[in-house]
């Protein structure tokens, strides 16, 4: 997590349900796929395949492009919410201003956006193929009000990723073919994270009783973490030609591990407002400096997918996938600031436990005319997210379910056009988090050691559009 372009730690927990399938994955790296739900892999049918089984690249003769935008329409909202400080006191002052109201609903994602992807893979002979992939594997962006009850819990958090990947395939023979690529994947990303530094303040000004709770919420301040970073990975693959009607393919993609530094930069305009600049710096003196450097390790995981095709007879051909993901590789993390002491717990720390998930789809195709093909799928999306006690208030993932339809439209023998439309469907959920320090069995963290709940409904549509080229 380069936190001066952010941790990855941050990244990973931040991405939300914006990013349409389970854990942080972005949803669909293909419209002819996303018209199955996904359930095409092993169809091969245009440059696509590299990113879903680039050992299908044999299958395609000549140069071919692909180039696909997807238009995503996330909506998370959440409601009920409420939260206390550590001395039991609810949170109900909105921003550390007073005569404000903590907001305790809302909607945490942004309007439609549009994510591209570009394929190109191009024949040497007989036997050998290459290709490259441009993709986004991971994206999303939340952001609570920053009046919010769970502000303190991270306010705000956005991910853009990007792959890129070159692959080479062999034709061993008429029936098997594998792939290997390489994979650099470049990370960005943004976190907002709430401090009650007016109960900070009020201690040192050694208040006590009323007087001292009355500082809870009263000069809120934030810290801005943004990151960026280069983590390299692989890919393999193979496919098997069983018969003229039936095949199977695997496909692994490789853990990436970002060992990512950067800096945070701390407000405390509030606290000056309230307390006075004398009491603005004593928070520097304490560690909350206006910019220091953080850094944070972690890793992407890895998946396996193996998917089949079956011909049901010249006009039908039936899909179907089952991935594989070690989500647990999400297990904790740790946000550490570089002027950390061993007395002032100067980290940040995550325990989200995540398991290792899979995917189920099945999609069809129904050649309706010379011109026109019909693609339909539904797909089964199991979340990480072990319960309601480690569900990331920026990512209230749950279980989803897929319904997709499209359709590929043959412009010439050699241009085709795709289309597709999915509504992801997923299940309503609730968050119960906690910033406590004991939590993680430490005394200290950087936390304003609250603890919060929320409920959440979410659901997503997929709009997306892709150019086939064959040369």
């Amino acid at each position: 997590m380069k936190l001066k372009h952010l941790s990855l730690s941050v990244m990973m927990m931040g991405a939300s349900a914006a990013a349409m399938a389970s854990g942080y994955h972005f949803g669909t790296q293909s419209v002819s796929a996303q018209s199955t739900a996904n359930a095409s892999a092993a169809e091969a049918a245009d440059a696509s395949t590299i990113f879903y089984n680039a050992a299908g690249m044999t299958k395609l003769e000549g140069t071919n492009f692909s180039g696909a935008v997807n238009f995503v329409a996330p909506q998370v909202e959440y409601s009920n919410a409420s939260g206390k400080y550590p001395t039991g006191d609810a949170i109900t002052r909105g921003d550390g201003v007073a005569g404000t109201t903590a907001a305790t609903s809302g909607e945490i994602t942004k309007s439609t956006v549009a994510v591209p992807h570009m394929y190109v893979s191009h024949q040497l002979n007989d036997k050998t193929f290459i290709g490259l992939g441009v993709y986004v594997p991971f994206a999303s962006e939340t952001e609570y009000q920053r009046n919010s009850v769970l502000r303190y819990n991270l306010n705000a958090t956005s991910l853009k990723t990007i792959d890129i990947n070159p692959t080479i395939a062999f034709k061993l023979n008429d029936q098997h073919s594998v792939a290997v690529g390489v994979i650099a994947q470049h990370a960005e990303a943004h976190l907002r994270q709430y401090a009650n530094f007016g109960f900070l303040i009020g201690r040192s000004l050694n208040l006590s009783g009323a007087t001292l709770l009355a500082q809870n919420g009263r000069a809120d301040g934030f810290a801005d973490v943004n990151g960026e970073d280069w983590g390299f990975g692989y890919n393999l693959a193979w496919m098997w030609d069983i018969n003229e009607q039936a095949r199977i393919g695997v496909n692994y993609r490789s853990k990436i591990e970002h060992n990512l530094e950067g800096n945070a930069k701390w407000n405390k305009s509030q606290v000056a407002a309230v307390y006075g600049a004398t009491a603005a710096a004593q928070l520097t003196s304490l560690g909350y400096s206006d910019d220091e450097t953080a850094s944070v390790k972690i890793s992407t995981p890895e998946s396996l997918s193996v998917h089949g095709m079956y011909r049901l007879n010249p006009k039908t051909d039936l899909f179907g996938d089952v991935t594989w993901t070690k989500h647990s590789r999400f297990s904790n993390a740790q946000l550490l600031y570089a002027n950390s002491k061993p007395s002032q717990g100067k980290i940040t720390y995550l325990n989200p436990a995540w398991k290792d998930s899979y995917k189920v789809a099945v999609g069809g195709a129904y050649q309706l005319n010379d011109p026109l093909q019909l693609r339909f799928g539904l797909a089964y999306d199991k979340s990480p997210v072990p319960d309601d006690d480690h569900r990331l208030a920026t990512m209230p993932d749950n279980d989803r379910i897929w319904y997709s339809f499209g359709a590929k439209y043959d412009l010439s023998k050699q241009s085709s056009v795709d289309v597709a439309y999915s509504f992801v469907q997923i299940k309503n959920s609730k968050a119960n988090v906690t910033g406590v320090c004991t939590a993680y069995g430490v005394s200290q963290c950087v936390s304003s050691q609250t603890t919060g709940t929320a409920d959440y409904k979410s659901h997503a549509q997929i709009f997306g559009v892709q150019y086939n080229q064959r040369f």
